[in-house]
């Protein structure tokens, strides 16, 4: 059985959080030898925003965090 954490630094709906995570996982463990969920991927919300999800794999859950790709962008070059 898997455990999920998963962290919602947006303001979309849990629901619409979840969608984006399913698609996620639906493409199954791709990332450091197929043990882990993809470490970033880039999604389009059906309203066009864009969101980045990143994830950590724990000892015994995997970890996502879901921000705003505009916003996390502009940390990044600060």
């Amino acid at each position: 059985m898997s455990k999920f954490i998963i962290e919602n630094r947006t303001n979309i709906s849990d629901i619409e959080v979840m969608e984006i995570i399913s698609l996620i996982v639906e493409q199954g463990r791709v990332s450091s030898n197929n043990k882990q969920y993809s470490y970033i991927t880039v999604v389009k919300s059906t309203a066009g925003a864009e969101y980045r999800v990143w994830t950590d794999l724990n000892k015994k859950s995997d970890r996502f965090v879901i921000e705003d790709y505009r916003l996390s962008e502009e940390k990044t070059k600060e």
